[in-house]
């Protein structure tokens, strides 16, 4: 049955290819049609723009012609011809040549003898003054001193910037005495040509690129330059310092080409497919060329092939789709009583797997409320023992404690007497010294008692904003009998900018005193026991670190130290809950605790605490 539906589906699809052929080859064949006719209506409209531009440079060119000549009638440039050994005759052809080149708006005018030498100029005050240079080499000179006017564009040897030369002959009774020169700079005639994906150009009568909206185009040729051609432009200096490479390598542009040509060019955009066209324009042999982008009229080919592809595959399509309908009907009749068979058969497995389901979540709900109530068992568990580590604390500190209050009870009952036997003789002044010192027993006394109510107190954990310069005070309240029994010196250094932590402050107590009398038990009998205390900021933490200059942990004790009722201490000396107790609450407080050997001997604690925030320290 399967193999028999494989093979009926592959006889519909290749129907419907066979079918859809005849679309693709129409839609291709028609696509040569169509880009032709695109690019036909292109050329027209090249040719229009193009005629624009031809239009308009010969109105610039124009303009511009009969400047040199008005130059050749001004008597002021013939006195200077005539003697120009004069310095008064050259000063007036200066200051007439630059007031003419103001009012002209061109870039520069001057005035040059048969010779070929520079006799005035309207840029004489400048630094780069054409005064006293030759500029007999230019054809523009040449073909005044013949008696025509003369045309070129060129680079200036002395400004090094290109332009528009025209010159005209200066006649004194009939016979030629000197040449009137005009320089237009053709750069707002550039401005105007066309960029991007169709640019335009403007090339010599050698076709060498002058003007054009691409920099890149510029001082290209159309055609690779003849030997003879070069050695004229070297020799006029009209493209001083330029390579003068093809514009195009493996193809030349033909300026008088009678049809537009089709090259790729590398333009502004990348190496395009270009319609060049050229027109003659101005009157030395100069030619304008329009390329356009042919890629616009291959995509509305394309495009329009495409769809009329597509609408004779979708008449074909249709046609097939009819044909299929009947078919389908009928197939779908079957499908529809097969599909109410297989609901059916789901519906009661969906029954099934739901009675399943309802079983084991009422199940799973019972196990959550059993492991909710072991919690709470291990939570009052955790705080019983809590309780049992400071109660046994205390009682390791009791004898500490008793004698830290011997003294002074021994202290209050002498004073006291004192001060009886003072009053009895009248002695005011000493009395009331020896009742201050009562008072100040008695106060001492309190602390300690208060300071020991408040550590064996029982309490839930509140977490706060916790001061640890206070909490080490307390703890070393609280641990000055072990310290005074030991002689043992505690350096204590904390930072200047350290933050409150959060923490519960009895809780934090109860942790510091573990870690002290740790420290100091380890050293027990040694001559000169020293505690070292440091706490800083490290990576946005509190980090305290409690190091004792004991024997250190046996390495094999090391990864032990943290479990319960495991100790290193003598029997009877404590029943190794307090570190368990106290990761404990430092883990609660969201920190950390860890224990590792010193280099040069002892153990340190490290202990580190979150910083309180603002809203915490609020409170």
């Amino acid at each position: 049955m399967a193999a028999s539906s494989t093979r009926s589906s592959s006889r519909r699809t290749l129907r419907v290819l066979a079918m859809l052929l005849p679309s693709v080859l129409i839609a291709w064949a028609s696509y040569a049609w169509l880009f032709e006719r695109n690019l036909a209506g292109q050329e027209v409209e090249a040719r229009r723009r193009l005629d624009f531009y031809a239009h308009s440079l010969d109105s610039q060119l124009e303009k511009y012609a009969l400047l040199p000549e008005l130059l050749t009638l001004e008597d002021s440039l013939t006195d200077a011809l005539a003697m120009p050994g004069e310095p008064a005759r050259i000063d007036a052809a200066n200051r007439y040549l630059a007031a003419f080149q103001q009012r002209s708006k061109i870039s520069v005018a001057y005035l040059i003898d048969r010779g070929g030498l520079t006799l005035a100029a309207s840029n004489w005050q400048d630094a780069q003054s054409f005064v006293g240079r030759r500029f007999d080499y230019r054809p523009y000179f040449r073909d005044a001193l013949a008696g025509q006017p003369g045309r070129m564009y060129a680079f200036g040897t002395t400004s090094l910037a290109p332009g528009y030369y025209l010159s005209a002959p200066i006649k004194e009774r009939g016979r030629i005495t000197g040449v009137a020169v005009v320089k237009v700079s053709l750069e707002p005639y550039e401005a105007t040509l066309p960029g991007g994906s169709d640019p335009l150009l403007v090339a010599d009568d050698v076709g060498v690129v002058f003007l054009s909206a691409v920099p890149a185009w510029r001082y290209r040729t159309l055609s690779p330059l003849s030997g003879v051609t070069r050695e004229r432009l070297v020799s006029s200096r009209q493209y001083p310092e330029q390579a003068l490479f093809p514009l195009t390598p493996k193809q030349a542009i033909m300026p008088a080409a009678s049809q537009p040509q089709r090259l790729k060019v590398t333009g502004p955009d990348g190496g395009r497919e270009y319609l060049v066209e050229t027109a003659p324009v101005g009157p030395l042999g100069w030619h304008i060329v329009l390329f356009s982008n042919i890629a616009e009229a291959r995509r509305a080919a394309g495009s329009q092939a495409a769809a009329l592809g597509f609408g004779l595959a979708f008449l074909t399509a249709l046609a097939l789709f009819i044909n299929q309908r009947r078919q389908r009907l009928r197939e779908r009749h079957e499908s529809l009583k097969a599909q109410r068979a297989a609901h059916a058969a789901l519906e009661q497995r969906i029954a099934e797997q739901t009675e399943h389901l309802v079983i084991t979540n009422d199940a799973l709900t019972e196990r959550i409320h059993e492991l909710e109530r072991t919690e709470s068992m291990l939570r009052r568990a955790r705080d019983q023992a809590v309780q049992t580590a400071k109660l046994a604390v205390l009682g390791q500190m009791a004898a500490g404690v008793t004698h830290e209050l011997n003294q002074p009870l021994a202290a209050l009952t002498t004073l006291s007497d004192n001060a009886a036997k003072l009053l009895e003789l009248n002695e005011t002044g000493e009395a009331r010294e020896n009742l201050g010192l009562i008072s100040q027993l008695a106060q001492r006394m309190g602390r300690i008692v208060s300071q020991l109510k408040t550590f064996a107190r029982k309490e839930s954990a509140r977490i706060e904003s916790v001061n640890l310069a206070d909490s080490f005070a307390n703890a070393a309240m609280l641990i000055e009998p072990r310290r005074r029994e030991l002689n043992a010196h505690i350096d204590l250094d904390l930072a200047d900018d350290l933050p409150p932590v959060r923490a519960d402050a009895l809780q934090l107590d109860q942790v510091l005193v573990n870690l002290l009398r740790n420290g100091l038990d380890a050293m027990e009998g040694l001559p000169e026991p020293r505690l070292s205390i440091r706490a800083s900021i490290d990576n946005g933490q509190a980090r305290i670190t409690v190091r004792d200059y004991g024997a250190g942990i046996p390495a094999e004790v090391l990864p032990r130290l943290f479990e319960p009722f495991h100790t290193t201490k003598p029997v009877g000396k404590g029943l190794g809950l307090g570190l368990t107790i106290s990761l404990t609450i430092v883990q609660s407080f969201a920190g950390t605790l860890t224990a590792e050997n010193a280099p040069d001997g002892g153990a340190v604690f490290i202990l580190t605490l979150p910083i309180a925030t603002p809203d915490h320290q609020s409170h």
